[in-house]
């Protein structure tokens, strides 16, 4: 299946610019952008973002510069891209909800010369302003663009100007902080060229249709924000943003029309905790793309018979290869002759290959074996800002990027991505996979998320313990969850203590926070998965 822009089909991209400019002349009163009521249009938006730039090259901004971007989500994060992107600087996008302290690394190490900031957020900057020597500008933008907000001023004072001729596709465009499981953050330079080709790729197997509009949900700081948004633009379909992935906030931009969107598991979960209506109105997505953390098999099944009508797709990447490098893709979600496909992560994209790696011998395993996926292609990022040991330890001199995930691919090229390497339990010689452990506890009737992890055991080294969030109204005890588990499992993964906790804790994105789990067991222990 191809993918068919609604107007005329744009010319193939190099620059992450090209195509906001393309449907600026084609369609240019079309709408490109929604965002808390207000609307741009093609040639609008266009304009906007030649005015930032001509604002950011007067502020010394040019090629090989950088520029920052703290708050929610709001479409001047987008243009802030765009426009350094267009000099042939990048946007370091921050997460919000970091403190004070993470703050400051991320902008200080991203070396950025212009913050635009939140006005949520300006107590905070103000708070550590003395701790950021290379900001030089600091614009302050509004949740809703009203009198006196100073983004909206500085545009509308700046000369439009167009894009640097000196720009090439292997510039630095978007630097992303990865959440790593230990140490401070390190930044992930995605150059044009990755990102156009993820944007590409990732493409395959679904459509754009006449009508459709793009829901960017997640947060810009993740890729599966500021990766995703770039779908609608690249096929010229209009994208409506919301500030955050609030129930309110998504069902009334899919009210409004957007019907296809990339969403975290977590929520998907919650739509079907909140009853009929909420599920009518999620029914009228066509595409629902999910991904950054595992579903669970009852979670995914439940949605496949409530939403009959919707396209299912799964995703599996990372930030070093901008987002998305392997597809489930809608017919292999109801394909009954292979229900056992459900658990995996689909096939590489185009232009992607994959190996498995045995970790410690690096040598391919035989097929059908376990080890660490490495990945090639187009997608793979120019390196970690200022850490050229880390990027060397990630990124093999031939091109190949060490994911640190654990999976096997079966004999029809599908991924089952199994554990992170730091989080594999080793238990009395036995390696355990924590997503088997935490598929079979899923299946449980009372249960609704789940994290396995390794605590230390004094004759086994580690053993296995789940964290459990029960449905509401649910009940289940410790000694029945693990007899559910020595069902279905060997003795030596199953649960020998089980938690069961009110919630999960989480990052912004949904993804399960096992570091933070695991530190009580082992704070002060030497362990190489802390």
């Amino acid at each position: 299946m191809t993918v068919t822009a609604p107007a005329t089909v744009a010319p193939p991209a190099e620059l992450l610019t090209d195509r906001v400019a393309h449907w600026a002349a084609r369609t240019p009163d079309a709408e490109a952008v929604a965002y808390l009521g207000r609307t741009w249009t093609w040639r609008q938006w266009h304009e906007r973002i030649r005015r930032l730039a001509g604002a950011l090259a007067a502020f010394g901004v040019g090629r090989g510069g950088v520029v920052a971007f703290l708050d929610r989500n709001h479409v001047a994060g987008v243009e802030l891209s765009l426009a350094a992107a267009s000099l042939g600087a990048a946007n370091a996008i921050v997460n919000f909800r970091l403190a004070g302290a993470e703050v400051d690394h991320a902008v200080n190490d991203s070396g950025a010369t212009v913050l635009v900031v939140g006005t949520e957020l300006v107590p905070l900057v103000e708070s550590i302003r003395d701790r950021l020597p290379a900001v030089e500008h600091v614009v302050a933008v509004s949740p809703d663009g009203a009198d006196g907000d100073a983004y909206e001023a500085l545009l509308a004072a700046a000369e439009p100007r167009e894009p640097s001729a000196e720009v090439e596709p292997d510039d630095v465009a978007l630097i992303m902080y990865s959440s790593g499981t230990t140490g401070l953050p390190k930044g992930v330079m995605l150059t044009h060229r990755n990102l156009v080709a993820h944007t590409v790729a990732a493409h395959d197997g679904w459509e754009f249709e006449p009508g459709d509009k793009n829901l960017v949900a997640m947060p810009l700081f993740h890729v599966g924000g500021s990766s995703y948004v770039l779908f609608g633009i690249h096929d010229g379909v209009p994208s409506v943003l919301t500030r955050d992935p609030d129930a309110p906030s998504l069902a009334a931009a899919i009210l409004a029309g957007a019907n296809r969107v990339f969403l975290v598991p977590a929520v998907l979960a919650q739509v079907l905790q909140s009853g009929d209506e909420a599920i009518a109105v999620f029914g009228r997505l066509k595409t629902f793309t999910y991904g950054a953390s595992p579903m669970p098999l009852p979670l995914l099944r439940t949605a496949i018979e409530v939403w009959p009508d919707t396209e299912f797709i799964q995703v599996y990447g990372l930030t070093e290869v901008c987002g998305v490098a392997t597809h489930l893709l809608p017919a292999e979600h109801r394909d009954p002759d292979h229900p056992e496909r459900l658990v995996s992560a689909g096939r590489p994209l185009p232009g992607v290959e994959l190996r498995v790696v045995d970790p410690v011998t690096l040598d391919d395993v035989a097929p059908g074996g376990h080890g660490e996926l490495w990945l090639r292609t187009a997608q793979v990022m120019r390196g970690y800002r200022g850490r050229p040991d880390d990027t060397a330890e990630a990124v093999t001199a031939d091109g190949w990027f060490r994911t640190g995930d654990l999976g096997r691919v079966d004999a029809d090229g599908y991924v089952y991505v199994e554990d992170r390497l730091k989080d594999m339990i080793i238990s009395g010689g036995e390696n355990v996979y924590s997503p088997e452990v935490e598929r079979v506890l899923a299946e449980h009737p009372a249960v609704l998320e789940v994290a396995v992890i390794g605590v230390p055991d004094e004759r086994w080294g580690e053993v296995v313990k789940a964290v459990v969030g029960l449905r509401p109204g649910a009940t289940a005890t410790e000694d029945e969850l693990i007899a559910h588990c020595r069902a279905s499992l060997a003795r030596f993964k199953c649960p020998r203590s089980v938690d069961l906790l009110d919630a999960l804790p989480r990052n912004p994105t949904g993804k399960i926070l096992k570091r933070d789990l695991r530190t009580p067991y082992w704070d002060g222990r030497d362990r190489r998965t802390v």
